[in-house]
């Protein structure tokens, strides 16, 4: 029993693992609701909320009236969906001895974490979904904007790596002398035996929210946050970052996150196209310049910041506070953008006349899900190959020169 508890709380879990559980459960997801898993729609709503406390008069915004203001996070869906990843990652930190208080050396760290919040925040509500809902599941939708934000993020991840390796962005280090004997590295961390107490207590809590929500005959509630729980739990147990999946590439060559998602839209892509087929109707966004433009700001962004909306979110129930500050730029800068949206004419310039493109329709449907695998079959096998061919900090290895032997003349 020791030894399962500490492989399912204390061991991280494979990568291809959770990534695929999550393409499964994002699926059911969708069978059981009709929607699809995303968080920033809901950040936009949260700074909805904050603007409405501090007077500000919403109700004529474009993009609140496009997303709905309906209720509150406890009362809606998508509000317990990002409630309950918080509840699920806060869980399984705790119940892992995993939760410990960490604040940046550097404070110019808080800073650069809250403009890069902002900069996703702001691009992934303009291309209308963050890494999940425009391209963890956008993709298994069969939505075409799901694509141009995957390649433009890839574009602002590769320009975020840039600025973040300048020296002026790294700043200098601050080294403090240390007195006394040096501190030995244990191989074990030290154990805190409140923090699994403190773990249980949370579920407890946690059941006991979900029970209400069945007692009182409100299950879709119920079934929102169970499903948010199992997605925080997953994306704190394979650590699931797409920041890393796009970042490492560009900088050690690293791809394991990257095809352990390439793996997960697969199998997410052949269960919801059956649920598709079964009389579901997908979730098609429109493939527009402001999915491009999203997509370079967001890859930028989570790059700044240095975790995407998975990320940091999970990192921030580890106590991980530069996280938090990441958090509120993401809220911040979702907000911005439904302001930007009409007042600045984001809308008008980048998005009116543009429609969503459903590959399901253009391309037939069996050719959507074999033409959706197969790219998704050429991502795997492009970073499989970008990681055996990359040489760190150096980019790809040059080809080697091959060595022609010389004929020896006789004399």
């Amino acid at each position: 029993m020791r030894r399962l508890y500490h492989r399912l709380f204390v061991d991280y879990w494979n990568p291809y693992v959770a990534v695929g559980l999550a393409g499964v459960l994002s699926a059911l997801y969708f069978g059981v609701t009709g929607t699809v898993w995303a968080v920033t729609g809901e950040f936009t709503r949260f700074g909805g909320h904050l603007l409405q406390a501090l007077g500000v008069d919403i109700s004529q915004w474009a993009y609140f009236q496009m997303i709905r203001m309906n209720g509150t996070p406890w009362t809606r869906t998508d509000g317990w969906i990002v409630l309950g990843m918080l509840f699920g990652a806060l869980i399984t930190v705790l119940l892992g001895n995993h939760f410990k208080l960490r604040v940046p050396q550097q404070k110019r760290r808080l800073l650069q974490g809250f403009l890069g919040g902002v900069l996703a925040g702001f691009g992934a509500r303009m291309a209308l979904g963050c890494n999940l809902a425009a391209f963890f599941t956008g993709v298994p939708q069969f939505s075409f904007h799901s694509w141009i934000f995957m390649v433009t993020t890839a574009v602002g991840t590769y320009l975020g790596v840039q600025i973040v390796q300048t020296p002026w962005w790294r700043g200098k280090p601050n080294l403090t002398r240390v007195a006394g004997k040096p501190v030995l590295a244990t191989a074990q961390p030290p154990r805190r035996k409140v923090q699994p107490l403190l773990g249980l207590l949370v579920l407890a809590v946690f059941v006991a929210i979900v029970g209400h929500y069945l007692f009182v005959g409100k299950p879709l509630l119920a079934a929102a946050a169970l499903f948010g729980a199992g997605f925080g739990i997953l994306i704190e147990r394979g650590q699931i970052c797409f920041t890393s999946a796009f970042r490492d590439l560009w900088v050690s060559g690293r791809a394991v996150m990257t095809k352990a998602l390439a793996v997960g839209m697969m199998i997410s892509v052949v269960l919801t196209f059956w649920l598709i087929q079964s009389g579901i109707p997908p979730v098609i966004k429109v493939a527009a310049p402001s999915t491009a433009l999203g997509g370079i700001l967001f890859g930028l962004g989570i790059v700044l910041a240095g975790g995407c909306e998975t990320g940091w979110m999970y990192r921030a129930m580890e106590g991980q506070v530069l996280f938090w500050v990441v958090g509120v730029g993401n809220i911040t800068g979702a907000t911005l953008l439904a302001y930007a949206w009409d007042h600045l004419g984001l809308y008008s310039a980048l998005t009116e006349g543009w429609t969503p493109v459903n590959l399901l329709e253009t391309w037939g449907p069996w050719g959507a899900l074999f033409g959706t695998l197969a790219m998704l079959l050429c991502w795997f096998l492009l970073a499989s190959w970008w990681e055996k061919h990359y040489r760190f900090g150096r980019g790809l290895k040059a080809t080697e020169p091959r060595l022609i032997p010389q004929k020896t003349t006789l004399r």
